[in-house]
């Protein structure tokens, strides 16, 4: 699935592009192809990259849960998520996962050590292609990259 990136600014262009890659090929369970484009994502800038993937899971969680998550339905979307991607990815990590939701949602310890970032990219992807289901991916990454830059012109 090929979109055009190119209303976008120049830094988001890549990480959009590349995202969308990954999660496509991580929606149809392609362990080449995932491998291939997650390796891809984990070469760009991660501020940014972790700014737009975070992003957008948020958004995700937010459209799901419209009247709040507790940690009930956050054990619930961890465990979908890492028994989904491990029947196809066995390299899948539960706490990368249970890294990125507490991110995600804004209630990461400062303190906590990040795991590596090609992990990060990784399974950003793999949660992102669980939350979207058989969605595209272009609508939920359109919507953060509006909301951050929303964000970044009022701040």
């Amino acid at each position: 699935m090929d979109h055009n990136w190119r209303h976008l600014p120049a830094p988001a262009r890549p990480i959009a592009a590349a995202a969308t890659t990954a999660v496509v090929a991580a929606q149809a369970r392609d362990g080449e192809a995932f491998e291939s484009a997650a390796a891809g994502l984990a070469t760009l800038e991660q501020g940014q990259t972790g700014l737009i993937l975070g992003t957008a899971t948020r958004l995700l969680l937010e459209r799901a849960h419209p009247d709040g998550l507790d940690s009930d339905a956050v054990r619930e979307v961890l465990a979908q998520c890492v028994r989904s991607a491990a029947s196809w990815h066995p390299a899948t990590d539960a706490m990368v996962v249970l890294y990125l939701l507490a991110a995600a949602l804004g209630v990461l310890d400062d303190e906590t050590e990040p795991p590596k970032p090609d992990e990060l990219t990784r399974h950003a992807a793999l949660l992102l292609a669980h939350l979207l289901g058989a969605r595209p991916p272009h609508e939920i990454l359109t919507a953060a990259l509006a909301e951050i830059e929303h964000t970044q012109l009022n701040d």
